[in-house]
């Protein structure tokens, strides 16, 4: 079941990635679940319970065919 998730739009501005430092963008997976992407780096982190989860190591590497999906459904 997808659960959609409610980040305040400031945290949204102030969170980065780890690995980068750039910002990330607040999308729905192909499960539905929300997740912060980091196109650059095509590279996916969870948020768990409401929490974003900025680990490098619990980030996941998006293929090709997702990364199109994840850009279109964020409006890039």
């Amino acid at each position: 079941m997808s659960e959609r998730t409610a980040l305040d739009p400031i945290l949204l501005e102030l969170l980065a990635c780890p690995q980068d430092k750039g910002p990330l963008l607040l999308v729905a997976d192909d499960s539905g679940a929300d997740i912060l992407y980091n196109p650059r780096l095509r590279r996916a982190y969870p948020i768990d319970n409401g929490i974003p989860v900025l680990l490098v190591d619990d980030a996941r590497d998006v293929p090709e065919a997702e990364h199109e999906k994840l850009l279109a459904r964020a409006g890039e």
